[in-house]
């Protein structure tokens, strides 16, 4: 039985899109760091998302552990990046179910920083409405704290036949009273038929809640589209609020989802080469963020079917939400063997987190945690094996590491527990802590620490190391500038003032 909540006090408005990848994520975070610089407190809310980029938050409802320490819970990376665009710690209440893909018709479901495991997409869609009441009380809790909730949608909110079991679009807009913002994407065309295909859509007293709709994404001369919108409002009857640019900054932030790597930014530097197979399952893969923004290096996506490039300094396997069908991905485009040939080349080779896992001998899942029952054979580059299972460790990290003699921040999130005589040569020791494994030559090296080459000072000792061309790049700044540029820009484009006056 969830506890009583506070009285909600907040002015909440939603933002819903006639389709996933409308920009709906990047919008709330520009419109988040706005109106907190006019001194509101706002707060994100997204009551689903489905996202492998995931990020610890600063709260959970789980009872302390032994050791009287509180377990952490998690959230999509997106309401991670638009509860700092905020300025507030990320609570496991602005995203109180993520789903977390596993399969093509499976998810790990997360229910306010908790997993419940993981469910086939048809068991899920009947589960769903049995979550309405936490993804309420959860909103309650956040809209008590705020001035202003500024509501993402999921996907699309017109998709007519999921509404019977909707948590996260119009049933929920209904269920809170919420005034809906509908946005469009004009990038890839078709934003006219979507709008008004979304007005045909939805019933009377959806269309009612519909308080107008914007244009993202715009590229050229807005004269040109200007009698699209007057269309547009004539069929449908909704104002037109505004048009906001293309925001040429978005790739200096994490990125949301598994659609970003449908077209996955390379680095743009030059010099140390790294490469990056593109495996099964990519999880936090914003860990490669920092990375791609350094001069000095060459940061490249391998596609599958792509060899892994000869010139590679350094294979970079990331996070994945499934280590062994990662495994299996590795080998159906013969990875392994271009790893192994990189090695005879005197090249290097990391991993993180499943990526670390997937570099020892075997990783062991007898309990179907992440797919059928067993086991699959590893890279055997380290001399460990994992067996996946038990809690999930979530937990942030920031101490010093005595090997590089550099502070070191990030967070552990994986399920699992690796061992073997290859752990007795760390990669890293975090306040006398061990983390991760390097092999006997010190060219093959592991842990489960995502987030770490955020850390300056550690991310320009590693690139050294390797051989590579530090800079001054400061990281966290360059995130920060980003925010305040997408601000600066929607103050530009959009009137923030009548927006916020149709929020209640």
């Amino acid at each position: 039985m969830l506890d009583p909540a506070p009285p909600r006090r907040a002015r909440s408005l939603m933002l819903q899109g006639t389709s996933s990848d409308v920009g709906k994520s990047l919008l709330v975070a520009g419109l988040a760091r706005a109106y907190a610089r006019r001194g509101l407190k706002v707060a994100p809310f997204k009551a689903q998302n489905m996202s492998n980029n995931a990020a610890v938050a600063a709260d959970s409802d789980l009872p302390p552990g032994p050791d009287g320490t509180a377990p952490k819970g998690e959230i999509g990376r997106a309401q991670a990046l638009q509860a700092q665009a905020a300025g507030l710690p990320p609570s496991i209440h602005m995203n109180p179910v993520l789903l977390k893909p596993q399969a093509m018709v499976g998810s790990q479901v997360v229910l306010r920083g908790r997993p419940l495991g993981n469910w086939p997409a048809r068991h899920y869609h009947k589960l769903k409405p049995q979550l309405l009441p936490a993804v309420m009380d959860s909103f309650n809790r956040v809209a008590a704290e705020a001035d202003l909730v500024l509501v993402e949608g999921a996907g699309a909110g017109t998709e007519t036949y999921l509404r019977k079991s909707d948590i996260a679009n119009m049933r929920f807009a209904e269920a809170a009273d919420l005034p809906v913002v509908l946005v469009t994407d004009n990038d890839r065309g078709g934003a006219m038929a979507a709008v008004v295909g979304s007005w045909c859509l939805h019933s009377e007293a959806e269309r009612a809640r519909i308080a107008g709709y914007l244009v993202n994404k715009f590229r050229g001369y807005f004269s040109l589209y200007e009698p699209a919108c007057e269309t547009i409002t004539a069929t449908t009857g909704w104002p037109f609020l505004g048009v906001a640019r293309w925001f040429e900054g978005a790739g200096r932030l994490p990125a949301e989802d598994a659609l970003a790597l449908e077209r996955p930014a390379s680095g743009a530097g030059q010099g140390l080469v790294i490469a990056v197979p593109h495996i099964a399952r990519m999880a936090n893969f914003d860990d490669l963020d920092p990375l791609s923004a350094e001069p000095g290096v060459d940061l490249r996506w391998v596609r599958p079917g792509e060899p892994i490039p000869a010139e590679a300094d350094l294979v970079l396997l990331p996070g994945s939400k499934t280590t062994r069908p990662a495994l299996d991905s590795i080998r159906a485009n013969g990875w392994d063997i271009d790893i192994l040939a990189h090695l005879r080349r005197g090249g290097r080779v990391l991993g993180i987190c499943a990526g670390f896992q997937m570099l020892g001998h075997r990783v062991h899942d007898p309990e179907g945690i992440e797919g059928p029952p067993g086991e699959t054979e590893g890279l055997g580059l380290l001399d460990i094996e994992t067996t996946i299972g038990g809690d999930k460790r979530l937990v942030e990290i920031a101490a010093e590491d005595a090997i590089s003699g550099t502070r070191v921040t990030g967070y552990e999130m994986h399920m699992g527990v690796t061992r073997g005589p290859g752990l007795e040569r760390p990669w890293l020791r975090l306040d006398g802590r061990a983390e991760g494994a390097v092999s006997a030559d010190g060219r093959v090296m592991g842990g489960y620490l995502h987030g770490l080459f955020g850390a300056d000072g550690f991310r320009r000792h590693w690139l050294t190391a390797m051989g590579g061309r530090a800079s001054g790049l400061d990281h966290a700044a360059r995130v920060e500038a980003a925010l305040d540029a997408l601000a600066d820009q929607l103050e530009h484009d959009l009137d923030l003032d009548a927006l916020l006056a149709l929020a209640r």
